[in-house]
Parts: structure tokens; C-alpha cells; sequence
């Protein structure tokens, strides 16, 4: 099991909620929000806009070509009974990828704190530490 969370993604006029990957192994120097393709394409973001960026990111499986939109929506965490705080994040768009991930710095902004990954449990930082929440369920974009 591993932490998902649902999330609502804003750009421009477009709203969408999914569930996300809290993957705190995902290192990256700003809020990432790596998406696949087709909620890209929900988003606006392909085929990529002219102020993308192509970049290559290093991963356990090799390199990874990837279109990166700088500070490109605007995310939040969407509880049953609360929302979290909204920030600013990259949209990194992935070839490969079948759902969204959160980067390191994204799951800081957000305030998520891993209470127990292996059994799918997380809170909100603010939150006492017995109150406790489950994964939600896994979306695949393909």
C-alpha cells in the first residue's frame, strides 16, 4: 500500500480532482505535479505550449524526457470534512506515467505529513497525530 490522496488541480478555467501519489522520493527543486499525458491534455498542456520547457529527469528506470510548465496551477489537498492549502505548482507531464505524483517539495506545500506509507495512512500536519486518514484508491490515466 502507499499514500494516495485526492487532489484538485486549477488552471485557468479548468478544475480537476484526482487522487495522487504522495512520493516523497520524488526530489525536485520546486512543487511538482507530475501528470500523464491525458490529464495534460484536460489541462491544456498538450501537446505542449510554446512556454514548456523539454527537460530529462533521472529515475530508477532510466532517463525520462519530460515537458515541464512552470508554476502552472495552482493544487490542493481534498478531504472528506477539510481542504488543505493551496499552492502553486510546475506541471511536469510524463510519456510513461499512468498517474499523478507528488513531489517532495509539492507534499511539503501541502502540508501532508506520511503517518504510515506501508499501510496507506497520512494526516495533515496540523492535525493531532491520532487523527489519521486512509489512501484513497488509485486512478489510472491510460
Amino acid at each position: 500500500m502507499v499514500v494516495r490522496v485526492r487532489i484538485r488541480v486549477m488552471r485557468e478555467n479548468k478544475v480537476v480532482e484526482t487522487p495522487a501519489l504522495a512520493n516523497s522520493g520524488y526530489e525536485a527543486e520546486t512543487p511538482q505535479l507530475l501528470v500523464p499525458i491525458r490529464l495534460a491534455e484536460e489541462l491544456g498542456l498538450w501537446p505542449p505550449t510554446p512556454n514548456m520547457e523539454e527537460s530529462e529527469f533521472e529515475t530508477a528506470g532510466g532517463p525520462l524526457k519530460v515537458w515541464i510548465a512552470p508554476r502552472a496551477c495552482k493544487v490542493k489537498v481534498v478531504a472528506e470534512d477539510v481542504e488543505g492549502p493551496e499552492t502553486i505548482a510546475d506541471i511536469v507531464v510524463s510519456p510513461i506515467a499512468d498517474e499523478v505524483l507528488l513531489s517532495d517539495k509539492l507534499l511539503s506545500k501541502l502540508q501532508i505529513a506520511l503517518e504510515d506509507p506501508g499501510e496507506g495512512l497520512w494526516r495533515f500536519r496540523w492535525e493531532p497525530k491520532e487523527r489519521v486518514r486512509r489512501s484513497e484508491p488509485p486512478r489510472r490515466w491510460k
